[in-house]
């Protein structure tokens, strides 16, 4: 499969038309996403239009942008124009097709993409799988019987399968990471409002892609970043091209820490070892500083279940969603709901104090490193229909999780991304977590574009 690049330039440069390419793409999810549902609606008849359109500007001797034909997937957490937004949920009551684009989504439109579908999502991208009532279970292609991950879930199965070359994400937790590293592929979560969003103010959400390659990833954060008055946490434009840095950005001695565990986490030995090489390779590939120092991070597991979960809760009870139409969650949010019922009184404060804490950790690490590489999860892909695990290596993770490694990074907004580490014994993917200093995410690029040149990564048989 073409990368983005590769398809954009040929677009532009009219060895192939949009048309082209779309109707390759077309045909490629027709045959296999009914073995992995990742898509929750599709829209052929609007991207045939926008990729003639492409194509009428390429013979007009225009250039059409540098996502040019590029198929494009969104999140079912996102506007797309012409699409529904679902959410995962069987609460939503007006599903009509939106008549506007997120800011993420009218760039990328901007400068070529061409929307297909939107992707199967965790329900309100509240859980680490991707298996709802309202769209049932979407499934892993290095393993159909295993997730993809959540809550970015349908993206990831989509652009590992070779359906699309682009995948919005979203990331609050570890969405867009957590199903790159079950997947194979790259997941870019950028520093905190490099990409704007609309609805206010907000703590731990942010847009990222998932892709198959790391220049990808720069050429879409190229597109994606940048200020809008519609979100006012929204960065200023990155001085020059991430493109550009992921491949010539000097990174060399750069001070790293490799951590297996970040102080509290429990990761299958597996994917601890895996990690860590490659991690090693990373660190003598970019010519880093290693430094050989604890990690010992605050865990907020439940801090941030509490600051996030707890007003949803009240806001259902309120709405008489809970328990009312608890019959139409999927049971992962159910028992999630269930969990905040029987705890009762949230102590805000206490939660708050924890990740002001985390905060502070964070700022204590990076005085000693410039960079922290981690595994990307605590284990490997669990069964696509099953609830979260409870348990890894014998040792109970209900105060951890599977993605121990996603909130810390949502909590102090810093620039993190998934790439492939390497591969377990039975076949499945492995991701090696490179977290920067915020707001350096040409330096993330960079260390991810390097590690790929010298561990070229595979994508799963039986898909494209």
């Amino acid at each position: 499969m073409s990368s983005v690049i590769d398809i954009a330039e040929s677009v532009r440069s009219g060895h192939i038309t949009a048309v082209t390419v779309l109707e390759e793409h077309i045909a490629r999810i027709e045959q296999a996403n009914p073995r992995l549902n990742a898509f929750a609606c599709l829209d052929f008849e609007g991207a045939l239009e926008a990729a003639k359109s492409i194509d009428r500007r390429v013979a007009d001797g225009e250039d059409p942008g540098p996502l040019a034909g590029v198929p494009l997937a969104v999140k079912d957490m996102e506007d797309c124009a012409g699409m529904p937004t679902g959410n995962g949920t069987l609460l939503v009551e007006d599903d009509a097709p939106k008549q506007a684009d997120s800011i993420q989504v009218a760039r990328l439109r901007a400068v070529g993409a061409v929307p297909v579908g939107k992707t199967t999502t965790a329900e309100f991208g509240m859980d680490s799988a991707t298996c709802t009532k309202a769209c049932g279970v979407t499934r892993n292609p290095w393993n159909l019987d295993l997730t993809p991950g959540g809550s970015s879930g349908g993206s990831a199965a989509a652009v590992a399968a070779g359906l699309v070359p682009l995948a919005t994400g979203t990331d609050a937790g570890g969405s867009i990471r957590q199903p790159a590293a079950y997947t194979g592929i790259v997941g870019l979560k950028p520093s905190h409002a490099r990409i704007p969003k609309e609805g206010g103010f907000a703590n731990w959400s942010t847009r990222g892609a998932l892709t198959r390659d790391v220049l990808s990833t720069a050429r879409f954060l190229d597109v994606a970043a940048g200020p809008d008055d519609r979100d006012r946490q929204s960065l200023p434009a990155y001085n020059g091209s991430f493109e550009h840095a992921a491949d010539h950005l000097d990174v060399s001695g750069l001070r790293a820490v490799y951590s297996p565990d970040i102080g509290f986490a429990v990761v299958e030995p597996e994917v601890e070892v895996i990690a860590r090489r490659a991690a090693e390779m990373l660190i003598a590939t970019a010519d880093l500083n290693e430094v050989h120092m604890p990690v010992r991070l605050t865990n907020i597991h439940d801090a941030w279940g509490g600051v996030m979960l707890g007003p949803l809760y009240q806001d259902w009870v309120k709405a008489g969603i809970w328990p009312d139409k608890a019959e139409l969650l999927s049971d992962n949010v159910r028992e999630l709901m269930l969990k905040i019922q029987d705890h009762g009184e949230i102590d805000y404060a206490a939660s708050w104090e924890e990740i002001y804490q985390l905060e502070r950790d964070m700022a204590e690490l990076f005085l000693s490193t410039d960079l922290l590489l981690t595994p990307a999860t605590a284990c490997r892909p669990y069964p696509a229909d099953s609830t979260i695990p409870m348990e890894i290596d014998g040792k109970d993770i209900s105060s951890i999780g599977v993605e121990p490694f996603g909130a810390f990074v949502n909590g102090c907004w810093n620039p993190s991304i998934s790439v492939p580490a390497g591969m377990t014994r039975d076949r499945l993917p492995v991701g090696l977590q490179i977290t920067c200093r915020r707001h350096h995410d040409d330096v993330t690029l960079r260390l991810a574009r390097m590690f790929e040149q010298v561990q070229p990564w595979s994508f799963p048989k039986g898909f494209f």
